[in-house]
């Protein structure tokens, strides 16, 4: 049974940082692609960043670029994603995804993830 568990969403103020993890199980982490989406109230689901299985490429949506830093730990089955200077529109819950692929590169697209978790909320308040 695959499950992906994100941990780490709280209430912070803007400016401020958070790490959230995303522990997997039930498949071989190392070839999966793995990806942070969020959705806002009322908004639909966004991506937010991606990276490859072995952790040397990643894609990040222009909104987060240099605030926020994918990454994974492929000897733990664990993805993260280090985020700072938030801000209020930053609030949202927080999806971790994992799709199988064939070659080591990131996927940049939702609807291609196969498996995902129960997501982690994120408040920024101003």
């Amino acid at each position: 049974q695959v499950q992906l568990v994100e941990s780490g969403g709280e209430l912070v103020q803007a400016g401020g940082s958070l790490r959230l993890s995303c522990a997997v199980s039930g498949l071989t982490f190392s070839r999966y692609a793995m990806g942070w989406f969020r959705q806002a109230p009322g908004k639909e689901r966004e991506i937010v960043a991606t990276i490859n299985p072995s952790g040397t490429s990643t894609y990040y949506v222009d909104s987060v670029r240099g605030r926020f830093t994918i990454s994974r730990d492929n000897a733990k089955n664990t993805a993260f994603l280090q985020m700072g200077s938030l801000k209020p529109e930053d609030t949202a819950d927080y999806y971790c995804a994992a799709t199988l692929v064939t070659w080591d590169v990131v996927i940049t697209a939702g609807r291609d993830f196969d498996y995902w978790g129960q997501g982690t909320q994120v408040t920024v308040s101003s």
